[in-house]
């Protein structure tokens, strides 16, 4: 999801603010969750967005934090930000690449909720805030009968769900199975690459390699930037 496509981060987003102020989100706005906000926003729109107390650092949408900032500075509240948000949610900007209702009914008045009460504040989120939607990175994964297993996060974060990874020396064929939306590859940089895929696809990498450390890495641009990537170590 692509919140504010197309909209000039600090000018546009704070005239919305202005022009909108008083036109806050009805209905669901009122029991709106902001913890299964987090969630989903993590699921459907981290991929795309940076916003730094949801621990998101997608590459192709608006830096939230950086879109809501001369709006929190000029004294609008996280209800005015709220409002824009859910509109942008249903009716996004036309000509931006975010598809218009990605999430809809109470959904989106969750998202939009926790949007409004984090973007362009400091800190981090407390209570069950704290750990709503975050990612579970384990230590290793480890190569068996000449296979290598690191799946992408399964909720479209930027990550695998292994930081780091072991294998012995030769022949090796590395999966990395992505039953989320966002489109991933894996490759072993120098090594070879597999394909992109999403929606439960395999992306797979067969390599020969000699002892010692090597990266294994999403190429989709900005992925790897944002965290996507570890260290395959060969023995």
């Amino acid at each position: 999801m692509r919140l504010l496509a197309g909209i000039p981060l600090v000018v546009g987003a704070t005239a919305l603010v202005v022009a909108l102020a008083g036109c806050s989100a009805k209905g669901g706005d009122s029991n709106a969750d902001p913890v299964k906000g987090k969630q989903l926003f993590v699921q459907r729109c981290g991929s795309c967005h940076v916003l730094s107390r949801a621990g998101t650092k997608g590459t192709t949408g608006p830096n939230l934090d950086a879109a809501f900032a001369r709006a929190r500075q000029d004294g609008f509240g996280s209800a005015a930000i709220r409002g824009i948000v859910y509109k942008q949610i249903l009716y996004p900007n036309r000509t931006g690449g975010m598809p218009a209702k990605l999430v809809t009914g109470q959904n989106a008045h969750d998202v939009a909720a926790y949007v409004g009460r984090v973007a362009a504040k400091g800190g981090k989120d407390t209570g069950a805030l704290a750990t709503a939607g975050q990612a579970q990175q384990k230590p290793l994964a480890k190569a068996a009968n000449g296979t290598l297993t690191i799946p992408a996060d399964p909720n479209g974060q930027l990550l695998y769900t292994f930081k780091n990874a072991t294998a012995p020396a030769g022949a090796l064929t590395v999966n990395s199975p992505n039953k989320s939306q966002t489109p991933h590859d894996i490759s072993v940089q120098g090594q070879g690459t597999g394909k992109v895929v999403k929606g439960g696809g395999t992306s797979t990498v067969k390599v020969d390699l000699k002892p010692g450390k090597y990266t294994f890495l999403c190429t989709v641009p900005g992925h790897a930037q944002a965290g996507m990537k570890g260290t395959l170590t060969v023995k």
